[in-house]
């Protein structure tokens, strides 16, 4: 008996992810977990390439797949950033692996998530790269000062070095950077800043797919009241400028809770402790959920790329105060779910929280437009698409 179309097995496709670096589980990871998931209802998952891996849980799916990890393997995570000279022989032993693993079993499609180097990767001839971009490397193309300076008090001369490093290597880094982007077949990004960083800094067209919010679990409590404290939620690093939160709520007379934790927390609370600042450190979601519900506001002083913490005060109630740029110009609508502030000052800062409007019910319609639903139906959308791509010989 021959089959007919219809009795024929229905071939899954085979897809290769990548990803900078498995050291902790923030942002970029929880878009791979999505990813990796969909990854899996959709096709069969190949292994999971990058350049460090601390070998510590992070998520389910992540967990579930084989790693190959590149020659950095031998080197401790913790010193990944100052690695960055030996990232373009990682990714390009990584490339080599792939190809090798492609000759015994091939694959379909390779995505990448990167923010540093990964995208760089060259997937095998006629095979396409998606590559979920969360930024050009920041430290190179856009905020290397402001990694290595902002309230520097105390770590001087690391951020010395770190400088020093930094511009010694950009340039060179910068060409491999942007000539590896033509291993990308199509690039998505994480917001309107990024794309437009993408067409900046490699020349490339992006189109937008914000990254997933748990709005499910971030939501309203109607019996909470809203309470009179500001309120910042961030990796405590020279370039999120807790400092400028801080400064504008002393400037307004108002108490600030700080959550977070990172290399200038000491320095921090040395500084500031006390006189209606409070350093909560890391907490639970949970705890977190109730801050977001009875603070007054989220001050947002930093540029980010996209900036997941502002949608989850939104989505429970809670409007932005932000810095009138990055990824929060697609996040904040100004006048009706925050207040932006153009000025580098606790001035400007406390002038727009002057302005901030309240509208819990307009701040919750807004962060539904980020829900996990969203990011995983234009995922599968742009991953159909990208596996009925042919590559142009490169």
């Amino acid at each position: 008996m021959i089959d007919t179309p219809a009795d024929m097995p229905t071939h899954r496709p085979r897809i290769a992810l990548a990803h900078d670096w498995l050291c902790g589980y923030r942002g970029g990871e929880a878009v791979l977990e999505h990813i990796a998931r969909i990854v899996q209802e959709t096709g069969e998952p190949d292994r999971l390439y990058t350049m460090f891996d601390d070998n510590r849980p992070l998520a389910p799916t992540i967990d579930s797949l084989e790693h190959e990890v590149s020659l950095l393997r031998w080197l401790p995570a913790r010193s990944r950033r100052w690695l960055l000279p030996f990232y373009p022989a990682a990714v390009g032993a990584l490339s080599r692996a792939l190809m090798h693993n492609h000759a015994q079993q091939p694959i379909d499609l390779l995505i990448s998530t990167s923010s540093a180097a990964i995208k760089g990767m060259r997937a095998p001839a006629g095979i396409p790269h998606l590559c979920y971009c969360h930024a050009p490397a920041r430290y190179i193309w856009s905020i290397r000062d402001e990694y290595t300076s902002g309230y520097t008090r105390g770590h001087s001369r690391a951020l010395y070095l770190q400088r020093a490093g930094l511009a010694a290597v950009s340039g060179w880094f910068r060409q491999w950077d942007r000539t590896t982007a033509a291993n990308v077949t199509t690039f998505l990004a994480n917001s309107t800043h990024t794309a437009r960083e993408i067409e900046r800094c490699f020349g490339r067209e992006a189109t937008v797919v914000h990254p997933p919010v748990r709005t499910d679990y971030y939501t309203p409590d109607p019996g909470a009241s809203r309470e009179g404290f500001w309120l910042f939620v961030s990796a405590l690093e020279p370039y999120k400028r807790t400092d400028l939160a801080i400064a504008a709520a002393k400037h307004a007379g108002v108490p600030i809770k700080v959550v977070g934790s990172g290399s200038i927390a000491g320095t921090l609370q040395q500084e500031f402790a006390g006189e209606g600042v409070e350093f909560l450190g890391r907490i639970p979601d949970d705890q977190l959920r109730d801050l977001y519900r009875r603070a007054r506001l989220l001050i947002f002083p930093q540029i980010e790329d996209f900036g997941i913490t502002a949608v989850e005060a939104q989505a429970c109630g809670c409007p932005v105060v932000a810095r009138h740029a990055g990824g929060a110009l697609d996040s904040v609508i100004e006048g009706v779910t925050g207040a932006f502030f153009e000025d580098d000052s606790p001035e400007a800062v406390a002038a727009a929280a002057a302005q901030c409007p309240d509208d819990p019910a307009a701040c919750r319609a807004n962060a539904e437009r980020f829900s996990e639903q969203v990011f995983d139906d234009h995922m599968r959308a742009h991953i159909d698409s990208a596996l009925n791509t042919t590559p142009l010989p490169g």
